[in-house]
């Protein structure tokens, strides 16, 4: 899983949101883009982002012990983090980092309105852990109109609009379900389903929320 920490005032970012279209478009990888607002004061607000998203970022850094909060910043399975125009750092980490639950499986589905998540059973290190319902914008564009990205018309792809907690999971095999209609104040066109040890600790599990075909 990839969460690319990005921003509309930052002039480093458009190259890793470029880059990051090709992740989005990947089955096999779960990109989530997670715009921050710490570079609004430079001129531009970002019209996407969240203090959610930059309270995130912070608790990745903050138990990973080094401090370091940037953008673009790419943060691989919640464990380890590249620069987000790095394709070759992200490959690594992409390598390097997999889910610790073993032979542990999520599945989810949207059938007439509901989200359905079933997780299987683990070993006891995944226990308090929490499973997350991500909301996200599969497509979005916006005119910058000042800031360092002045007169620029930039396309973000796979924006986290909202994060929602659905419960914890203690490794026991485990069924969630969601109805979309007590989502429809966060804009949204699509979904994904995580399992977090903690606030900013490794990715367990992640997976599409695919509507039933």
């Amino acid at each position: 899983m990839i969460e690319l920490f990005t921003s509309q005032g930052c002039s480093s970012c458009p190259a890793a949101d470029a880059l990051f279209k090709t992740y989005a478009a990947r089955r096999d990888v779960i990109a989530l883009s997670m715009p921050v607002d710490y570079w609004d004061y430079l001129g531009w607000k970002d019209t996407l982002a969240s203090p959610k998203f930059t309270k995130r970022q912070r608790a990745y850094a903050k138990l990973r012990g080094d401090g370091q909060v940037y953008t673009p910043q790419a943060v691989v399975n919640g464990i380890r983090h590249v620069n987000g125009a790095a394709r070759q750092d992200i490959e690594a980490a992409l390598a390097a980092n997999r889910p610790e639950t073993g032979a542990a499986a999520i599945k989810a589905s949207l059938v007439d309105g509901t989200i359905t998540i079933e997780v299987a059973s683990a070993a006891p290190s995944a226990a308090d852990s929490t499973i997350w319902l991500v909301v996200l914008q599969a497509e979005a564009q916006v005119e910058i109109r000042a800031g360092e990205n002045r007169g620029r018309k930039l396309t973000y792809y796979n924006v986290v609009r909202e994060m929602l907690p659905l419960g914890m999971w203690s490794g026991a095999a485990t069924t969630i379900k969601q109805q979309t209609a007590a989502l429809s104040g966060t804009a949204g066109d699509r979904y994904a389903v995580l399992v977090q040890k903690g606030m900013g600790g490794p990715i367990l599990l992640a997976a599409w929320i695919e509507p039933a075909r």
